[in-house]
């Protein structure tokens, strides 16, 4: 096998890999109301059935990063491709709730194993500069894809079969990387990687799980929880003592360094945040399309493939952007479309104006596509090779925060707006205005037992109080984004077209000044 064909089958393996843990990131929510109904989970297990997949994802990132910075990217991420295999049989054919949260753990462990991995192999088998802006363009838009495919996949399985089947739609792809894999990846690690930091491990992913953990609390109770607090609590401290033991150590697991480089936090910080706006807007559009529109879940993921499918394009695009405008600009215009498209959203309606959508959709999409891309490169350009797996790890652990913070802040700014301005008829049973006011979802079921007229009254009501918050949700989200692209054309102005092979720990720039 030549250099050539290697480098662009590692790229594919890649795709494929990180294709499957985004088809696995968003598959489950269609799966989740016939799942309920047949293992009949209490309300706190439903909740671990949802979050925990996320959770053992976030925690264990930078850890595996490092494991197979020191172990071998390849050999870790076949070893996580198996396990994911494994782990997914096992949770598509879970008798119980305590036995399907125990298997979804085992999937956030695989999987935390190979998103990092297949970074740092691009990273290394693509030592040339615009090559590697190119490749991580093309992985970018493969995860966009993912997206957007996996609610498709999950709807028209689930018309068929049990909510199992949305897991066994893994066993093939999994088939696939781990035979072409020893066949075409080639074997990377640090040749001088030092001792794991084991006392680092647990603080990171104490840090980690613990802000999530609180972030997606506050979403379903408030901030003033004793358990967010706690746990807040627990996350900052871990992470503060976890930084100052980095600062010290000859061989972190995170070079905190990094951080001081303009470059490179900027980028961390524009992953966060568009993230932060994405997932929560993916959320918000899932329940626009089934509970205000009334489509079926797989009309909905259908209507919102477009959106998706111009990520995938944003990205394949952003190294030829790159080349002729630079990296601020791109990361800044793409910051600004998606700007746009969020406010084009604020003028939907409570009846379907689908063509209206499909443009905000594809402008949005498109301009988070150049983003991804464009960051997911400047990060790894930012770090020597053998430390890709490390710097892949951040980059994914700002997704997993970026997109706990989004619904967290967004799904307040939502549900605070929805209750304010939700105009009910006077008179109604506590039993029916009191799920009525917390969700639109607990309206329409609440408005499901009046009688015909009043029902009528309550839906009407609750859809456009919904739809009013919606404006006011991408408003907000438009903003946000908005200020992080002013942030992004200074922080990353200077940063050259084509990022030199990291050497020391320089400041590119201040070299390009």
């Amino acid at each position: 096998m030549t250099e050539t064909s290697r480098k662009w089958g590692t790229l594919a393996v890649c795709c494929v890999a990180v294709l499957l843990l985004s088809i696995d990131l968003t598959v489950l929510h269609l799966a989740l109301p016939r799942l309920q109904r047949d293992l009949a989970p209490s309300g706190t297990q439903f909740l671990w059935i949802a979050d925990i997949y996320g959770f053992a994802l976030a925690a264990l990132l930078v850890t595996m990063g490092n494991v197979g910075d020191r172990i071998g990217r390849r050999r870790l991420l076949l070893i996580g491709a198996a396990a994911f295999g494994a782990a997914s049989a096992l949770t598509a054919y879970a008798p119980s709730p305590g036995l399907l949260i125990a298997a979804r753990a085992l999937l956030g462990v695989a999987g935390a194993t190979i998103m990092p991995s297949t970074l740092s192999l691009v990273r290394n088998v693509f030592t040339d500069p615009k090559e590697r802006t190119t490749a991580v363009g093309v992985w970018s838009s493969v995860s966009a894809v993912g997206f957007a495919v996996g609610p498709i996949v999950g709807g028209a399985l689930l018309d068929h079969f049990w909510w199992g089947s949305v897991f066994l739609v893994n066993l093939p792809v999994v088939a696939l990387i781990l035979v072409a894999g020893p066949l075409v990846l080639p074997e990377s690690r640090n040749p001088r990687p030092g001792r794991l930091d084991l006392a680092g491990v647990p603080l990171s992913a104490a840090g980690v799980l613990g802000l999530i953990y609180a972030l997606k609390e506050a979403t379903h109770g408030g901030v003033a929880q004793v358990s967010v607090i706690a746990s807040a609590a627990i996350g900052v401290a871990a992470l503060v003592v976890f930084v100052r033991r980095q600062s010290r150590l000859a061989e972190p697991l995170i070079d905190v360094r990094l951080f001081r480089r303009r470059a490179f936090s900027a980028t961390v910080a524009a992953e966060l945040v568009a993230v932060f706006a994405m997932l929560a807007m993916s959320l918000v559009f899932a329940q626009y399309f089934q509970l205000v529109l009334g489509w079926s879940p797989l009309v909905a993921a259908l209507a919102g493939m477009p959106g998706g499918l111009a990520g995938g394009v944003g990205g394949a695009l952003s190294g030829t952007l790159v080349h002729r405008w630079g990296r601020a600009p791109v990361v800044s215009l793409g910051l600004v479309l998606a700007a746009g498209g969020f406010v084009a959203f604020s003028r939907i309606g409570v009846t379907a104006d689908y063509p209206y959508l499909l443009a905000a959709m594809i402008v949005q999409g498109a301009g988070m596509g150049f983003t991804f891309a464009v960051t997911n490169d400047t990060l790894l350009g930012s770090v020597p090779k053998e430390r890709a797996g490390a710097a892949g790890a951040i980059s994914e652990t700002a997704h997993e925060l970026g997109g706990a913070l989004g619904i967290a802040v967004l799904g307040t700014v939502l549900n605070g707006a929805y209750r304010d301005g939700l105009r009910l008829p006077a008179g109604l049973p506590a039993q029916v205005e009191a799920p009525a006011r917390d969700t639109l979802a607990g309206a329409l079921g609440a408005a499901s037992r009046l009688p015909g007229d009043v029902a009528e009254v309550v839906t009407g009501a609750a859809r456009r109080a919904f739809v009013d918050a919606i404006h006011v949700t991408t408003l907000t989200g438009a903003g946000v984004l908005i200020l992080l692209a002013g942030v992004a054309l200074v922080a990353l102005r200077g940063v050259p077209k084509v990022m030199p092979e990291y050497d020391e720990p320089h400041d590119v720039t201040a070299e390009a000044r």
